[in-house]
């Protein structure tokens, strides 16, 4: 089993930052995705950033470009998710996930493979 535990949620006014992080521990893998996703009021999870912990490839949504970084930190077994000039619109609860059976050859995972996730951070973003 793995236990993903996120952190670093909070109010921010807009055009502020915020970095979130997700310990991951129990099971480890030889290869695996992790991924941020998200889910405001009334609305489905959507996918916001993701990791390939081989290699550090990384994918983002068309929202979350140019603004979030996605990063990981082998040792420690932690991802993170640095958001900047941030908007109201992005208020949500932010979810870590983690995809066990990625393979390097496939594409980034969607939103049903990811088999582990946390329990979410809020994010709320103030006008």
């Amino acid at each position: 089993q793995v236990q993903l535990v996120e952190s670093g949620g909070g109010l921010v006014q807009a055009g502020g930052s915020l970095r979130l992080s997700c310990a991951a521990s129990g099971r480890t893998f030889g290869s695996y995705a992790m991924g941020w996703f998200r889910q405001a009021p009334g609305k489905e999870r959507e996918f916001v950033a993701a990791i390939i912990w081989r290699g550090g490839s990384t994918n983002y949504a068309d929202s979350a470009k140019g603004r979030f970084t996605i990063s990981r930190d082998n040792a420690k077994n932690m991802v993170y998710l640095q958001m900047n000039s941030l908007k109201p619109e992005d208020t949500a609860v932010y979810y870590c996930a983690l995809d066990s059976s990625f393979l390097p050859e496939n594409p980034f995972p969607l939103l049903y493979e990811y088999d582990y996730w946390g329990q979410g951070t809020q994010v709320t973003v103030s006008s």
